[in-house]
């Protein structure tokens, strides 16, 4: 899908014809039937110049590629014609010949709207309007009640037990890989699970096309199909990619692109020649919607960004990623749900089942067409969504590993003393008992850009994880401080996931360093934060300013201590240092990291301006007391897997902008 296509996808919701459109497929007030939710209907023309010629036809034609379909209606003639005509730009009228009342139509036909007559010697008759939908079988029988229908097959072989829902009802397909739903249809489309050991044949753009839009109209009957292919995904990996915020400013696609990408895609490679089967997974804020129409870059400006990233990506929305044209939760959805799919699904890699939520309850009052809100949001999970939460869960052993990201972060960070902390989101304890059956539980959240991991048990851990955008794209923007660093003092990284059957590890990676940098040590001596060093162009009103923003490093510590920021510090890590062979006192703390302040909030106060994002006060924070100013220390860092990372720090260390 090219990139004018993609754009012209949502810039089409910036007309008031194409917000009816979007209504109709996802607020249900319409009785439109569509596949493509983007083509406009062709009025329909009423057969009255022939009597004795009677045709009906369905909204929605199911048809089999290859194969002769029936028409419907009586009055057919052999020499008849079935002329097609789209409403398309330059589509030419296509003439199918009707033979003992049916028609095999090419199968390079298009799936879109189309006017329908029947060409008899000079004179055409009119019969109606129709959309071509391919399916394997058009044969499915209807049943009472149920609205959506289709098959979930491997090459033309049904499969069984796949789960297929709407975001409502949960059904599975039977032996001949059937399946039958009764839809409200609310959502606008029904999708499946996909299955272990399968991925949908279908991507667009790097996005797997697990789900199909369907009509909005509750009564017209829709037949979607799913075609997979079976992949031994049992040895995989997933890439956590939290708070992206690409808004196509402070260089921020420059730096998505040479830096993220570049690296991701090294650890691709390497990842699929040891073997293993790679995949992402986003955990909202893809992009910025204060800027969606300002700087023109939405949805499919994003989705065009991720086309260089060489593995499947799955999505979580996050409340940057809502329309700010509306004030209504739900239809701030609909341009998500318009060109990535589901605000939340479920699908299955090896022996994981992993679950994605939406959490943001959107809260833009004043939001209207053409005018952006306040923009505010609650974190909250929909009743509907848990409930159909329990559905999907329900044929899932309570032995298998579930993996569940949301955007925003279930608890408030921890402390130093290591205590449960309290929810943030609101009723964050109704999703922890409906997973409380399973033996292992891991729950992904961005939202904070930093690092923090929360263990309620042995059973269930929260994984914060820091921004890939850092501290919004700010430290590295050109004329700042050349590197990319996150409000904890961790680097702008992502979660690097690796399953193997049931055993899950897991480590933060950093963009552009190596995935055993898993910490950077401080020599407090050197660590000072005046305006003199770090804001020297700031005029008096904003020097005036450093102490404040500088914290605890504004004075000058010759204390002999050391700060170490472990960011993927879990309460099953381990940090140790010596000194001339001599074991040092560890202990756990909550500070700043003096790199981030310099980076990002002196560079503000340095250009006369206020920082706009605090630094973050963190608790996987370490401090040490050496006896002397320049002993080497040997610190050593080992994780809850038994990997070891370690420095031999030489003192005096500088505090620079490119330190490691």
């Amino acid at each position: 899908m090219k990139k004018t296509y993609l754009s012209s996808i949502y810039r089409l919701c910036k007309g008031f014809l194409s917000l009816c459109v979007l209504m109709t497929l996802l607020a249900n007030s319409c009785n439109k039937s569509t596949l493509d939710p983007i083509d406009e209907e062709i009025p329909t023309k009423e057969n009255t110049d022939n009597n004795d010629f009677k045709a009906t036809i369905a909204p929605v034609w199911d048809i089999e590629r290859g194969k002769a379909m029936p028409l419907s209606g009586t009055g057919y003639q052999q020499g008849d014609i079935l002329q097609l005509e789209s409403g398309q730009q330059g589509q030419q009228m296509l003439g199918v010949a009707i033979v003992d009342g049916k028609v095999t139509f090419p199968t390079d036909l298009e799936p879109v709207n189309y006017r329908l007559s029947i060409l008899r010697g000079s004179k055409s008759y009119p019969i109606g309007n129709t959309q071509f939908n391919y399916v394997l079988r058009a044969d499915i029988p209807n049943q009472e009640g149920k609205n959506v229908k289709g098959v979930v097959h491997v090459a033309g072989q049904g499969l069984a037990e796949v789960v297929v829902s709407d975001g409502y009802d949960v059904t599975t397909t039977d032996a001949q890989g059937v399946y039958y739903l009764s839809s409200t249809k609310r959502t606008g489309y029904v999708f499946i699970s996909i299955p272990a050991n399968h991925e949908v044949v279908e991507t667009v753009n790097n996005t797997p096309k697990f789900y199909q839009f369907v009509a909005s109209n509750p009564e017209v009957i829709d037949t979607r199909d799913f075609e997979l292919k079976e992949v031994n995904n049992e040895n995989h990996v997933i890439f956590a990619l939290a708070d992206m915020h690409l808004a196509n400013r402070n260089s921020d696609l420059s730096q998505f692109q040479k830096g993220f990408m570049a690296d991701v895609n090294q650890q691709i490679a390497r990842l699929k020649s040891e073997g293993k089967q790679v995949y992402a997974l986003t955990l909202g804020d893809q992009t910025w919607e204060t800027y969606w129409y300002s700087n023109s870059f939405m949805l499919p400006e994003y989705v065009q960004q991720m086309n260089n990233l060489q593995a499947p990506v799955f999505n979580t929305i996050g409340n940057h990623d809502n329309d700010p044209y509306f004030a209504n939760d739900w239809m701030a959805e609909n341009a998500y749900r318009r060109i990535l799919g589901p605000t939340y699904y479920s699908f299955n890699l090896g022996q994981v089942h992993y679950v994605v939520l939406d959490n943001v309850e959107y809260m833009n009052t004043g939001g209207s067409y053409g005018t952006v809100g306040s923009r505010d949001y609650n974190a909250k999970i929909t009743e509907n969504q848990l409930e159909w939460l329990a559905k999907d869960l329900a044929s899932i052993p309570s032995t298998t590993p579930i993996v569940l990201s949301t955007h925003i972060q279930l608890h408030h960070a921890p402390t130093e003393q290591g205590n449960t902390p309290n929810f943030r989101t609101s009723n964050a304890q109704q999703l922890i008992s409906l997973l409380d059956r399973f033996a292992e539980v891991h729950v992904m959240t961005g939202h904070t850009h930093i690092n923090y991991r929360v263990p309620r048990n042995d059973r269930f851990m929260e994984h914060n994880i820091a921004a890939l955008s850092g501290t919004w794209w700010w430290t590295g923007r050109p004329g700042y401080s050349d590197n990319h660093i996150a409000p904890d003092g961790s680097p702008g990284g992502y979660g690097l996931w690796e399953m193997i059957g049931s055993d899950i590890a897991w480590k933060y990676k950093s963009i552009g360093y190596a995935p055993e940098y898993q910490f950077r040590a401080y020599d407090l001596n050197e660590v000072e934060i005046t305006a003199a060093k770090h804001a020297p162009a700031a005029n008096a009103t904003f020097r005036a300013m450093v102490p404040q923003y500088a914290a605890d490093f504004a004075k000058a510590n010759k204390n002999n201590e050391v700060l170490i920021n472990v960011w993927g510090y879990d309460p099953k890590w381990a940090v140790s240092v010596t000194e001339n062979g001599r074991s040092l006192d560890v202990q756990r703390v909550s500070s700043y990291d003096p790199l981030q302040i310099i980076s990002y909030g002196m560079q503000r106060l340095n250009v006369n301006a206020t920082p706009t994002f605090d630094a973050a006060n963190t608790s996987h924070m370490f401090k040490v007391k050496a006896s002397a100013v320049n002993s080497t220390l040997q610190i050593k860092v080992t994780d809850r897997f038994g990997n070891t990372y370690s420095e031999s720090m030489e003192r005096p260390k500088a505090l620079t902008y490119s330190m490691r």
